[in-house]
């Protein structure tokens, strides 16, 4: 009785290494994990960062399709572990009424967009030692989901890239709030597609970002607490109405916010 207890042990807990996992293997899933702080792992043979409490955290892209490969090794051992992921049905989203520069920009507005995109390329690759990604998150904003992570977006009737974020419609002025601690890495006020923007740092490369903002109410650099109020709802950039766009990044993948909070 007493060895089928330790064998039940042993196939429950994760390992023997107290590994543990909390989201979605899907497609646009945020996996946030915590492990002895003295293990090493590797996500398809990349190492992962792991906190001095040891925390880590990876995303998982719409595209993705084949299992993931994890591998944990401890002092003494290792262990290979293989995740399915499951995959989704993404939705077909058309768009009209959008101006025609926002749709097709003259070649005035291209060197504009490449500007601005060098700058947030910048701030997607920031990989810091923060760990506030292990807080849990919480919905920036009350409001209706009028946009969906990962559907296939119809501006215009012209095919452009899939939606990486969600949308969520408010009205214009209408506070929203960190939903987690972090550090701001980028606060614009009027960036060519996305209006005024904020981007923050949560740590082990967890970025999320905010679009559309009519008023920004932090900077660039400032430290932030989950529940803060860091701008508030407009309809700048490329934009048909007062919402906000709000995304979520783990080393320049996309994931799912609606699989994240709480």
């Amino acid at each position: 009785m007493k060895k089928l207890k330790i064998l039940i042990i042993f196939l429950f807990c994760s390992q023997a290494y107290g590994l543990e996992f909390n989201g979605k293997f899907t497609q646009g899933g945020l996996i946030i994990g915590k492990t002895n702080p003295s293990d090493k792992i590797f996500l398809d043979e990349k190492p992962l960062k792991i906190s001095p409490s040891g925390n880590f955290v990876f995303g998982i892209s719409r595209e993705r399709s084949k299992d993931l490969k994890i591998e944990i090794k401890s002092k003494s051992s290792s262990k290979i572990l293989t995740k399915k992921i499951t995959k989704r049905k993404f939705r077909i989203q058309r768009i009209d009424g959008l101006p025609k520069r926002k749709v097709t920009p003259n070649e005035e507005d291209m060197k504009r967009i490449r500007k601005e995109g060098r700058l947030i390329v910048k701030a997607k690759n920031i990989n810091s030692n923060f760990d506030f990604f292990s807080n849990g998150f919480i919905r920036p904003l009350k409001g209706i989901t009028t946009g969906v992570y990962g559907s296939q977006r119809i501006l215009n009737g012209k095919k452009r890239r899939p939606h990486y974020g969600i949308d969520i419609a408010s009205p214009k002025g209408t506070p929203i709030k960190s939903p987690n601690d972090g550090k701001v890495v980028l606060a614009e006020r009027d960036l060519f597609f996305t209006g005024g923007t904020l981007m923050i740092d949560h740590g082990h490369g967890l970025i999320s970002i905010y679009s559309h903002l009519e008023n920004l109410k932090v900077e660039r650099n400032q430290q932030i607490k989950k529940g803060q109020i860091i701008g508030t709802v407009g309809s700048t950039g490329r934009s048909t109405g007062p919402h906000l766009d709000f995304r979520l990044y783990w080393n320049n993948i996309a994931v799912d916010p609606d699989l994240v909070f709480n």
